[in-house]
């Protein structure tokens, strides 16, 4: 921490959004631009990767080999190829006895690292313990390559001799190549091996493909536990006080014990859970007698699969239902005679899947999706979202292997339904993905989220990774809300990755994104804005906070662990990263920022009210008699006080629009309070739940929260002092007070009725904006009279 303190401060112009002119659309390196003279022509006009740079790769698909000779020694032969390019080497991998072996492999060289004029296809024996045999090899000129332009058909692979050492077509030996020049738009690409990523082996290759991952179909599952008949105890001589544990996977409900002592127990609570397609838990429902106030019995089990129950598609009840349910004879209790399962009771249940719900599974403030679970209920979409995913600058340094730093960075983004995962760039700092993405979008009024990660699971040759470090690190997230963004137009900036740590903020990089929001129906989208953000079940019978808080936290867990079960996984730090999963955890630095956020939004009103105080006390004569006149005409005219409300706010709003962002938002570190953080406020928003701090630590942070809760304390009580102020007036807790109020409330009531109203508000205006000279410094009656009446502070402890 003492060093964050003496560390110089950051440039505050580093954490602001930058404009990017990268080249975006798609340029061949033959005949120019796209659909120009180039080796293939294409008529098609428009491009579905107009949103990136275009990047060049050299492929070359390996698919098999045929009458390779045989080693003379062994008279078997273990082939593999290499494929070589300057100094990039890439493998398949080997068969053993196969003179006709079938690889079906990709390989894509990075053009601009490459620095030869020839492509070399390698066919070699494997051999154990000795230099592997040499069997053939099949060379390409680069400058005879051919490009190959998507949407036309794969290149059709062609059967080469082989040849040998001298240059010389062999007798034996033939393998199936096809060699072209493509760019990240090419089908091959997502599952070739590639040159960027030549220095991991083994099963790290997998984790460092791009991949597109879809959420699991998540539900909310109703149980409705009505009641229940003929409960029997194990003790037969004392009648059962019962309740019900329900459970579906790690999640455990309860619902209240029974007041009365009876074996025909009635409830009629609602328990809800959530559960995933396709359904791998089953609902276990246990009775459970209070036999002790330390000591619950089950008496009476039932499990049921989930697939079973009805799904409500509305407000409407499904039907109720009863079960019988099983309970362990005295076999339990008594070891020699096993369990003895017989009925003995059932129970009444109301079990339903929930569609017509959203199943929150990230915090409404950053929601992505608003759709029910139901597909039936789906409506269509409003507009497309296109990101194009460029590439990141200047990256921090994540790891050290060998005394040299290195980072292996993807990045991820998520809305609605669908998780994209970029491929992982090895050993750079200034990583290039290229790579575009798009979603249908169904609300406006939704927020994309990025995070940039480094993989620390690529195994093999890397020595860095697995030993020392298990998770993938943090580097950085970007959140954008669609709604601020202007249509048809494509935003290519750069924004900051910046993340919090115990020795404070530190900017990790930058990422660069180009993003267009193509609406397809302008009309939907504004009838959207007048109807409720999540569907309207979550209105007709909604859930608790606490409910909510509960369920969230669930689905989100649900998510991780089926993510984490893809090939390559995304695993659960950084699912739960991406989701907010820590965002209700208590942060000092926090509480700052959200109370700076409410003064700001009050800090018109403080400006109006001085700007009315400065017209009172006539600072400036000439607004004060502007302010006058005003009064004066919409006392004439009443009708025109609402009209004229409604064009001052249409006149600021013209005003403002010259003053418009022109960017999209990003993180701000000024609204986070995230610069002004002392080291010791991060140090504690990190700590772990419970805390690992030492006794003397969580002594003086818990006697800062008591400072601070002291402060809230007694704002909180001055506000209860003046609303109780206000009952007394009317409350004859001080008589005299209550009978002068009263007398006056008479009194004024008189005189309003018989006095004009317009005359009423024009006295009353010109009282209040009356000139300083004819006004006193000390406080008014009015305020006199009102601080003098009781409050409940006088009986508080």
């Amino acid at each position: 921490m003492s060093s964050s303190k003496t560390a110089p401060k950051p440039n505050t112009d580093d954490y602001k959004l930058k404009d990017t002119k990268p080249e975006l659309g798609e340029k061949w390196p033959h005949g120019g631009q796209r659909g120009g003279t180039g080796w293939i022509y294409s008529e098609r006009a428009t491009s579905t990767y107009d949103l990136v740079e275009q990047m060049y790769y050299l492929y070359v698909r390996v698919v098999k080999a045929k009458d390779l000779p045989p080693n003379p020694v062994t008279g078997n032969v273990d082939p593999y190829v290499e494929v070589k390019v300057g100094n990039y080497k890439g493998k398949t991998r080997h068969f053993e006895k196969k003179m006709n072996p079938e690889w079906k492999q990709v390989f894509a060289f990075s053009k601009e690292k490459i620095q030869s004029s020839v492509v070399e296809v390698f066919v070699r024996d494997k051999e154990m313990v000795a230099r592997d045999d040499y069997i053939g090899k099949v060379v390409f000129d680069m400058h005879e390559v051919p490009t190959r332009v998507p949407p036309d058909s794969p290149l059709a692979p062609q059967w080469y001799r082989l040849e040998n050492l001298r240059g010389e077509t062999r007798t034996r030996g033939e393998v199936m190549l096809a060699v072209w020049m493509g760019t990240q738009a090419d089908e091959a690409f997502p599952e070739a091996w590639h040159s960027d990523s030549a220095s991991v082996k083994g099963e790290g290759v997998y984790n460092i493909r791009s991949k597109v991952y879809v959420n699991p179909k998540l539900w909310y599952v109703r149980v409705n536990v009505i009641e229940a008949q003929d409960v029997e105890p194990h003790d037969k001589t004392q009648p059962p006080q019962v309740f019900v544990k329900a459970q579906v996977g790690q999640q455990v409900l309860k619902t209240k014990l029974c007041p009365t002592k009876t074996p025909n127990p009635t409830w009629n609570e609602d328990l809800v859970f959530v559960a995933a397609e396709p359904f791998e838990e089953q609902l276990v429902l246990t009775v459970e007698n209070k036999a002790s106030p330390g000591k619950d019995e089950v008496v009476a089990k039932l499990t049921l699969a989930l697939n079973k129950f009805e799904t409500r598609m509305d407000h409407r009840p499904v039907h109720s239902r009863w079960y019988n349910v099983e309970r362990f004879g005295f076999g339990v209790l008594e070891g020699d005679k096993g369990n003895e399962l017989k009925f003995s009771s059932r129970i009444h249940l109301r079990v339903c899947l929930e569609g017509a719900y959203h199943v929150l599974d990230e915090s409404t403030m950053y929601i992505s999706d608003t759709r029910t679970t139901a597909r039936q209920l789906w409506k269509q979409p409003i507009g497309i979202l296109e990101v194009g995913i460029l590439s990141a600058q200047g990256l921090t340094p994540m790891k050290t292997s060998n005394g040299k730093s290195s980072t292996d960075a993807y990045c991820v983004a998520k809305y609605g339904m669908k998780w994209v995962r970029t491929r992982t760039i090895t050993e750079s700092f200034n990583p290039k993905w290229n790579e575009q993405y798009t979603w249908e979008v169904h609300d406006p009024c939704t927020v994309i989220t990025f995070g940039v990660f480094d993989n620390c699971h690529l195994g093999g040759g890397n020595s860095q990774q697995g030993a020392v470090k298990t998770n993938d690190a943090r580097i950085g997230k970007v959140r954008i809300r669609l709604s601020t963004l202007e249509m048809d137009r494509i935003y290519t900036n750069s924004y900051p990755l910046l993340v919090l740590r115990p020795s404070g903020l530190k900017k990790m990089g930058e990422l660069q994104l180009a993003i267009r929001f193509t609406c397809l129906s302008l009309s939907h989208i504004i009838y959207l804005y007048g109807h409720p953000l999540l569907p309207k079940m979550h209105y007709l019978h909604p859930f608790t906070v606490n409910q909510l808080d509960s369920l969230r936290y669930q689905a989100m867990s649900i998510v991780a662990v089926r993510l984490g079960r893809a090939e390559p996984p995304l695993r659960k730090e950084v699912v739960e990263y991406m989701l907010d999963v820590d965002s209700h955890i208590w942060s000092l630095r926090r509480s700052k920022a959200n109370f700076f956020r409410i003064v700001s939004l009050f800090s018109g009103l403080i400006s109006m009210s001085k700007w009315l105080g400065e017209v009172q006390k006539w600072k400036n004569p000439v607004t004060s008699i502007l302010v006058h006149v005003l009064f004066f005409i919409l006392i004439c005219y009443p009708e025109l006080i609402l009209p004229t409300i409604f064009l001052y706010m249409f006149l600021i709003g013209i005003w403002n629009f010259r003053k418009r962002s022109r960017h999209p938002p990003h993180m701000d570190t000024k609204i986070s309070w995230a610069e002004a953080a002392h080291p010791d406020e991060l140090d504690e928003e990190f700590d772990t739940f419970p805390t690992s701090k030492a006794q003397d630590v969580i002594r003086m942070r818990y006697d800062r929260l008591r400072s601070v809760a002291g402060r809230i304390q007694t704002v909180v009580g001055d506000i209860a002092t003046q609303g109780e102020r206000l009952q007394a007036l009317l409350s004859w807790r001080d008589p005299r007070a209550t009978f002068l109020f009263v007398i006056f409330c008479l009194v004024t009531a008189v005189a309003l009725y018989v006095t004009p109203f317009k005359m009423v508000i024009s006295v009353a205006g010109i009282f209040w904006l009356r000139h300083p000279k004819f006004r006193s410094k000390l406080p008014s009656v009015p305020s006199n009279f009102f601080k003098r009446l009781p409050s409940g502070a006088d009986s508080m402890l």
